[in-house]
């Protein structure tokens, strides 16, 4: 029988539960027989709490140090004379043991002589019938598992006994195997202490037990032991889990191999970088990279170790093999948790209930609107007018075009590429074929497309689903999408379309890394699409940072892929002092009236009165259109005018009230700020920013605000909702009617700008020339060149239309342009010598300009002075205008072909960063179905706690625990190589709660029970 045991308690902050705990050290029914108290960096009130206990010894440390290290600096204390012990009893200040658990855990140690760790059930604080843990093994690859975890306790482990290692809260551990093993290794802290201190005792020839019949209840506040707890701590606690699990790696390796394992851990931890990224824990990165650096430089700690393990270690790693985790037991595991999470998955997908309120029918009504609206369109290999233009026509093109290098605008130079040529490239792809397939079916898909974004960002604020439907309605047919199609503005129909997915992958990215990382490529493709909303978008995310909470994190790195796209540009801009030219218009500049203030208001770009003027003159209706159109937009605006009130007695409706109401001011300041803002330049002709982009984000913040409101009504929600829907779809009515009968600027066209005898040249000399020549109302002509089939959609550059100043190049072109069309003696052999043309196309006078005098008489003497000079071949009129061709003109021209090494390493660089960068993002966002994070929509229904923790306790229940004796017997020595067994998709087990630990691991017994001893 042992004469004396010593118990020592690591005191930190005192409080409820050292008080808890003192109390259940004295209610033992077999007492200690002394009690040493470690007070590790404590305050006043804990140590008088400590001394209340009357302690034998008080140890105060003056710097918190590892709970090791305090229970050694304690256990010092029994050198003095008098002071014995045979067994040491480890209490933390959060670890409260149940009356008999010192009795059976002596037990234990008296009967079974062998047995030199005994380690008790440990159970939760909050909820005592749960077992917290229970044991612990690694892998054939040293990761640590937990074998019992998370578990309503109804006596399925009580035959458990030996274990590779236990916990260290409530560990007793013999005096002399405490000694002889120097302790708890100084290079593990806080992770892995007891595991490490367990398997060195296995290795000595000791056995290891846990007695489930032994209770204590633990907090986990991070005095013995990592800390429970999310965000922060969590992720500090998966670097110190790596980081020991290196370390110990290292410790426990063949004296060989430890080379090995060092010169692979850092390219280790960057493939594991790339797994995480993959499992969507992207926050575990820097600790995975920071463990492996830890590891690398802990020459001195890992030295030590492993001079104490081959000092005390009498059999081989085969005694240790029985007990690890097997890989057949770790397959079971993995399967287990990725069934569950599929399940969560499917649970998902049911709460959204996408049919049962009413997103089918949202989907079929937007869908029969979008043929009934652009049937023209349908089969057309292309779309024009407005800014529409055709893409590039072949996959690489499009992708050079979205890269830092040569533009070939005009003359061309070299330069940053615009991010929305990105954006087209993404959607060229889905038409690799024929990429100006896919402008064209952009348009046939942009009303179900926006519809669905809004129905969808609605599902995160309510239930109800004539709610969901009115903001779909309200957003398919709002004033500035329906301007923006009729007007053929590419940049304008994406940004509406994206900024309803942007605000449903926002909300969730506050539980979700995947929803994060969607919601940053989102934002990133409607920045590309309208700079101008870039001010307004920044002041967003900075409130959803602060609005954020824990989850603000999630939002701190979401305008990255934006600002890495983008930063080429910026740099080019702020180089040559045009700040403000960042907001111009991407894609192709065209010129549009400014809107009258009133429209604006209401939502109609570009001059436009929605059409109404024109219908109620046809009417004979004597009032101004804008009263007709304000009463129709009254409604929606009205209920968006009470969210405020409605939602004041809820947090999270006024929130989102308060934010939906901000979208809608700087949605009007933007517009506002476009209005006066010109920054590009056609010819002579100053462009003014499009104000539909403000305007969509206005309306939007406007729908979000109605849908808040109703949600907050009782009754009659449903009704206000239709009347709102009504008049929103009457407020554009025109406009639809316009675009049913194909009476917009918006028409099918082929996929090519010149004519078709220059177009099958460019498929022999893709950089073949022309020169195209426009006549200006009062007289001016404007040049510029082409090469190959003509300029594209995404050959555009707003680095070349909002120039301030004319290049050197632009003005020679001028210059030869105005002496081809004059008689004036010119060599026209310039022309090719310096700029490699081979043709020459005269087009009508611009649009505006069809009728002025000026104009017409530029377009015929420019005629007359081509059709005399002797080295222009007349082919002909086309389509496009007249056209020559230089009859000695080389093919190809050497002057017309792109500089080598246009962009140079700077492109190269820029590029490989903007790949990273965004790959990482969408590998991030990949959707697996099977993800760890939670999209949970802010709404009033949860699940019960209970209700949770019962169903992953009957989950655990249904696996029954394998023994040693069932498993294979692993290798004689640890695996030293780099974690095959932890891929790059699978994250280690303490890193995420639903891989190998996410179902209560099953006990592996060595075989021998608590009266083995005894038959010996």
């Amino acid at each position: 029988m042992f004469p004396r045991v010593t118990a020592f308690l690591v005191v930190q902050r005192g409080g409820d539960r050292l008080r808890r705990t003192i109390a259940a050290v004295q209610a033992q029914t077999r007492a200690v027989d002394e009690l040493l108290v470690v007070l590790n960096d404590a305050d006043a009130d804990a140590a008088e709490q400590a001394a209340a206990a009357a302690p034998g010894h008080v140890l105060r440390l003056q710097t918190r140090v590892p709970f090791g290290e305090a229970v050694r600096a304690g256990e010092r204390l029994l050198d003095v004379p008098g002071s014995t012990s045979d067994a040491l009893w480890l209490l933390a200040e959060d670890s409260a043991p149940a009356a008999d658990a010192l009795a059976r855990l002596v037990a234990t140690l008296e009967t079974a002589r062998s047995v030199a760790i005994a380690g008790p059930e440990q159970r939760s604080w909050a909820a005592p019938e749960r077992i917290e843990r229970l044991g612990r093994s690694i892998t054939r690859f040293g990761r640590a598992v937990e074998l019992v975890s998370d578990e309503l306790d109804q006596g399925q482990h009580d035959e458990l006994s030996d274990v590779l290692g236990v916990d260290p809260a409530g560990l007793l551990v013999r005096h002399t195997v405490w000694r002889d093993l120097d302790g708890f290794d100084p290079g593990l802290p806080v992770v892995d202490d007891a595991l490490d201190f367990s398997i060195r005792a296995r290795l000595a020839g000791h056995r290891v037990s846990v007695v489930p019949e032994a209770r204590i209840e633990v907090a986990d506040s991070g005095v013995a032991g990592p800390p429970a707890g999310g965000g922060r701590t969590a992720r500090k606690v998966r670097r110190q889990t790596r980081a020991a699990q290196l370390h110990r790696r290292l410790v426990y390796a063949p004296a060989a191999v430890v080379p090995l394992h060092w010169v692979s851990l850092l390219p280790l931890a960057v493939v594991r970088s790339i797994g995480l990224l993959l499992a969507k824990a992207p926050g575990a990165i820097a600790g995975e990279l920071g463990a492996a650096l830890a590891a690398m430089f802990s020459f001195g700690k890992v030295a030590r170790a492993r001079r104490t393990l081959r000092r005390q270690k009498t059999v081989g790693w085969s005694a240790v093999a029985p007990l690890r985790v097997q890989p057949d037991e770790v397959r079971r595991r993995r399967r287990a948790a990725a069934e569950a999470r599929r399940a969560r998955a499917s649970g998902r997908a049911e709460e959204l209930q996408f049919l049962g309120t009413g997103g089918g029918w949202v989907l079929l009504g937007s869908a029969v609107a979008s043929v009934a609206l652009f049937s023209w369109l349908i089969g057309a290999s292309g779309v024009a007018g407005g800014a529409l233009q055709p893409l590039s026509g072949s996959f690489g093109e499009l992708w050079r075009n979205a890269a830092y290098g040569w533009r070939d605008v005009g003359v061309g130079f070299v330069g940053a590429a615009d991010p929305f040529s990105g954006v087209l490239a993404v959607l060229g792809s889905f038409a690799f074929w024929a990429p100006s397939v896919a402008v064209a079916a952009l348009w046939l898909v942009a009303v179900p497309a926006a519809a669905l974004g809004a129905w969808f960002a609605a599902s995160r604020l309510t239930e109800r689903g004539s709610l969901r439907a009115l903001a779909a309605v309200a957003w398919a047919f709002a004033p500035p999408f329906v301007v923006a199609l009729a007007d053929g503005r590419p940049g304008a129909v994406l940004t509406h379309i994206l900024l309803g997915w942007l605000v449903y992958a926002s909300i969730g990215a506050a539980s979700s890394w995947a929803a994060a990382a969607t919601a940053s490529l989102l934002l990133a493709s409607v920045v590309a699409s309208a700079p101008s909303l870039a001010p307004a978008l920044a002041v967003g995310w900075i409130l959803a940072i602060v609005a954020g909470g824990r989850a603000s994190i999630r939002y701190v790195l979401l305008p990255l892929p934006a600002a890495v796209l983008a930063a080429p540009l910026v740099l080019a801009q702020l180089s040559r002092g045009t700040p403000l030219a960042l907001l111009a218009d991407a894609g192709a500049p065209v010129p549009s009236a400014v809107p009258e203030p009133l429209w604006r208001l209401l939502g109609f770009p570009g001059g436009s009165d929605g059409g109404w003027g024109a219908v109620l003159e046809g009417m004979g209706i004597l009032i101004d259109p804008v009263w007709v159109a304000t009463a129709l937009a009254a409604p929606l605006v009205i209920i968006a005018g009470c969210a405020v009130g409605v939602a004041i007695g809820s947090s999270i409706r006024l929130r989102g009230a308060l934010l939906a109401l901000a979208a809608v001011a700087a949605g009007v300041a933007t517009a506002t700020g476009a209005a006066r803002l010109s920054l590009a330049t056609v010819g002579a002709d100053q462009i003014a920013v499009w104000t539909g982009a403000g305007q969509s984000l206005a309306v939007l913040g406007v729908v979000i605000a109605a849908v808040i409101a109703l949600d907050g009504l009782r009754r009659g929600a449903p009704w206000l909702a239709a009347l709102a829907a009504v008049a929103a779809v009457g407020l554009v009515v025109p406009s639809l009617v316009a675009l049913a009968t194909g009476s917009v600027a918006v028409h099918r066209a082929d996929a090519r700008t010149l004519p078709a005898f220059v177009t099958a040249e460019a498929a022999n000399d893709p950089r073949v020339a022309t020169l195209r020549l426009e006549p200006l109302a009062g007289g001016g002509l404007r040049a510029w060149l082409e090469h190959g089939a003509g300029t594209t959609l995404d050959d555009q550059s707003t680095l070349a239309s909002t120039r301030t100043e004319p290049t050197a190049d632009e003005q020679e072109l001028a210059e030869l342009a105005g002496n081809l069309a004059s008689r004036s003696g010119f060599d026209p052999e310039a022309a090719i010598d310096r700029f490699g043309t081979s043709f020459v196309l005269l087009g009508a006078p611009a649009d505006g300009a069809a009728d002025d005098r000026a104009a017409l008489a530029t377009e015929e003497r420019a005629r007359i002075a081509l059709d005399g000079t002797a080295a222009l071949v007349p082919v002909g009129d086309t389509a496009f205008g007249v056209l020559w061709r230089f009859a000695d003109a080389p093919s190809p021209a050497p002057a017309a072909a792109i500089p080598p090494n246009a962009g140079g390493g700077v492109g190269v660089l820029w590029t490989v960063v903007q790949v990273v960068v965004v790959l990482a993002a969408l590998l991030l966002s990949i959707p697996t179905g099977v993800g760890r994070e939670t999209d949970r929509r802010p709404v009033r229904t949860r699940e019960p706690k209970a209700k949770a923790k019962t169903a992953k306790a009957k989950t655990a229940k249904s696996a029954e625990p394998a023994t040693a004796s069932e498993l294979p017997d692993a290798p004689a020595e640890p695996s030293a190589d780099g974690e095959s067994e932890t891929s790059a998709t699978e994250p280690s087990a303490t890193e995420t709660s639903d891989t190998e630990t996410s179902e209560p691991a099953q006990p592996a017994s060595a075989g021998a029970d608590r009266g083995g001893d005894d038959a010996r």
